[in-house]
């Protein structure tokens, strides 16, 4: 495909996607070598007043914020204030898990790299309590957690997950596994190394300094600018989902070092500019060249040629390049923020919805920028053959204690299918208890975990494991 002609073919792409799936409005902006190429925006930020998408409307960015608390810590080493490789305990010694010993082994890198051998809990929706009180598209929740109290401080996240019955899934650095927890107490210990509070550190050591003055934690913030996008929900699936505007937002206190942060497409390629400079924001230095190296390091595997640093995603193989990027959902949520450090591309897309198609969009962007057919795959995947005894381990029910639940069973073709809820995916085999399926023209690897007698007890999807129990 030629250069000149991409950005037609990817626009009809993107608003497909984004038809398909009922996306009120998102935009996308690509940058090289530091300068704006292309931005587009699709729908709107407000669809009742039609309200034009500019690269300076404010949009949560969720967990996208992960890597700016990383930011944050590399900056408190580089200060000599604590180092990644001292023990969680070290600054919450309050901090307890179900092992003691184990506990004392946990580092700050195991919280960076979702390595602590945590298991998915159910902290967050209860830190939430009171943004769901206030919600009123979410009372069916408050009713579920009724009877909890409301988790505000890391103090009462910490004891919440001292009284949780679960097993660490692993020796610390060896199983990953995504924990917002984790990442909330990383908040903690930001501000027990630095003496001030969180969002005061973030905003002294990285969004000051790279000049991003419309990113905030508190739209109030903003002092009057009204180019914010509305929030939108979804109930139902499929020809039978309604989207609606729910312009109540949540916050979290104790959880808003793991996805809190609002921002703008402008305000994400600045902050990107560290990773594609190592270091820099113009000329003001945020962080050295080898914290930098240090936080885009493909630490542990998730799947194949996917990896996690501190705060990113590193797709170790990306179409001959490294990709490095981290996503974001959450309630009127869909973000991707993402760069080829070898290649100086920068990127940022947004939605107003969760769960909005934008990894896909982001890839679209990439492979017709770069003169690929836009649905071109980074990673062919091979099905292998799959014989029923082996199809059989498999099969089974899955959970964890956040509240995720997917059932493997067979489908009506005879073959393995995965679902969630009402919504189910038939599943291809790729080989060595690995599997894909396929989900708004995105390839999703699933992977199946055993124990030492070769038992499948555990599956690993959407980054999270969760546990057998029938």
């Amino acid at each position: 495909m030629s250069t000149h002609n991409w950005t037609k073919a990817f626009e009809e792409y993107a608003q497909k996607l984004l038809d398909d799936t009922k996306t009120p409005g998102a935009i996308l902006a690509l940058a090289q070598d530091g300068d704006l190429v292309y931005h587009q925006s699709f729908g709107y930020s407000d669809v009742e007043h039609k309200t034009e998408i500019t690269l300076d409307t404010v949009f949560g960015i969720a967990s996208c914020t992960k890597s700016f608390t990383c930011v944050a810590i590399m900056h408190l080493q580089e200060a000599g204030k604590l180092s990644v490789h001292d023990p969680v305990v070290k600054y919450l010694p309050q901090f307890r898990t179900p092992d003691a010993e184990k506990t004392k082994q946990i580092t700050i890198h195991h919280f960076m790299t979702h390595t602590a051998g945590l298991p998915p809990l159910p902290a967050q929706g209860i830190t939430l309590k009171r943004s769901y009180e206030a919600d009123p598209h979410m009372q069916e929740a408050v009713e579920k957690i009724k009877d909890l109290n409301p988790i505000d401080t890391y103090e009462e996240l910490m004891d919440f997950i001292v009284s949780q019955h679960f097993e660490l899934l692993g020796e610390p650095g060896t199983e990953f596994s995504y924990s917002n927890d984790a990442y909330a107490l990383l908040g903690a210990i930001i501000e027990r190394a630095s003496g001030k509070s969180f969002e005061a550190y973030l905003k002294e050591s990285i969004l000051d300094p790279a000049g991003m003055t419309d990113t905030v934690f508190h739209l109030e913030e903003l002092q009057g600018n009204t180019d914010i996008a509305t929030l939108y929900s979804s109930k139902g699936v499929g020809k039978d989902k309604e989207v609606f505007a729910s312009p109540a937002p949540w916050d979290s206190p104790p959880m808003r070092a793991a996805g809190y942060l609002k921002s703008t497409v402008r305000d994400l390629l600045k902050y990107l500019e560290i990773f594609r400079t190592r270091g820099l924001v113009g000329h003001t230095r945020i962080l050295s060249a080898a914290s930098v190296e240090q936080m885009m390091k493909p630490f542990v595997e998730i799947s194949q040629r996917e990896c996690y640093g501190y705060g990113f995603v590193v797709h170790t193989d990306y179409h001959g390049a490294t990709l490095v990027e981290h996503g974001g959902n959450l309630k009127g949520v869909s973000a991707e923020i993402f760069l080829i450090p070898e290649q100086g591309i920068t990127g940022a897309a947004l939605s107003n919805l969760v769960e909005a198609p934008i990894p896909t969009i982001m890839n679209a962007s990439l492979n017709g920028y770069q003169s690929r057919p836009i649905q071109a795959r980074a990673i062919v995947y091979e099905e292998q053959e799959l014989s029923p005894d082996r199809a059989n381990q498999y099969v089974g029910t899955f959970a964890n204690l956040e509240g995720r639940s997917i059932k493997v069973s067979y489908g009506d073709s005879g073959k393995l299918q995965i679902g969630f809820g009402n919504t189910s995916f038939s599943l291809s085999y790729i080989g060595e208890d690995r599997f894909v399926f396929t989900e708004d023209d995105l390839e999703i690897a699933i992977r199946f975990i055993r124990n030492s007698e070769g038992h499948v007890i555990r599956v690993f999807n959407s980054s999270r494991q969760l546990t057998k129990v029938k």
